[in-house]
């Protein structure tokens, strides 16, 4: 039985390696004692082939295993340049939307008590991708939309630079609102993005575990 194992943001820096060939794992909650690299963290999850999967999920030869730590943050577009709100408000606009509502995230100089330098994010793209699509499809059906965009920052962002650039049309505006603050939740709490704050001195991935 041989998968191969991604690791990524915290875990890959643990690791010294963004990818790991294993063999003999068969079941997902085998990989991390396999991997050798102490207790495993609180709040890990696994994806086999690019979707969530239990502890117990039944290993194939040639599965890919992802490692994933516990979100922060996420993106429909991902983006290592800069991102421009006009260019999501333009991917949304609609004869039949009556209202837009717009999200801008952006990096800031001070958290939790610390002078932050810069953030750096990393994300698991062809999974974050595929479940920001079934986001957008899920919100649009519940709240009547017209468009959603999504964009977020890959990479280092300066203080003061957007991370996270969302739009959202419907012919209402209490829909509009209520999805656009609905995809952000949903972003920071499910999508496969983490995010690393760089101190003077020092650096940190922010979630839970990470």
């Amino acid at each position: 039985m041989h998968v191969t194992v991604r690791l990524f943001a915290g875990l890959r820096e643990r690791a010294g390696r963004a990818t790991v060939e294993l063999e003999g794992v068969e079941q997902a909650g085998d990989v991390w004692p396999a991997l050798g690299l102490g207790e495993e963290p609180p709040g890990l999850l696994y994806a086999v082939n690019r979707e969530y999967a239990d502890r117990s999920r039944e290993l194939r030869d040639g599965d890919e295993v992802a490692l994933i730590p516990p979100v922060s943050g996420g993106a429909f577009r991902l983006s290592a340049e800069p991102l421009d709100l006009r260019a999501a408000v333009a991917e949304v606009e609609s004869p039949e939307a009556g209202a837009v509502a717009t999200f801008v995230g952006t990096v800031r100089r001070r958290s939790r008590g610390r002078a932050v330098l810069h953030l750096e994010y990393e994300a698991y793209e062809e999974m974050a991708e595929q479940m920001l699509h079934a986001l957008a499809a899920g919100l649009k059906a519940r709240h009547e939309l017209s468009e959603i965009a999504i964009h977020h920052r890959v990479g280092r962002v300066e203080i003061g630079e957007p991370s996270v650039v969302i739009a959202v049309s419907a012919p209402h505006r209490a829909p509009a609102l209520e999805a656009c603050r609905e995809a952000i939740d949903t972003l920071k709490e499910t999508i496969p993005l983490w995010k690393k704050e760089v101190y003077e001195g020092g650096a940190e991935w922010i979630g839970r575990g990470s």
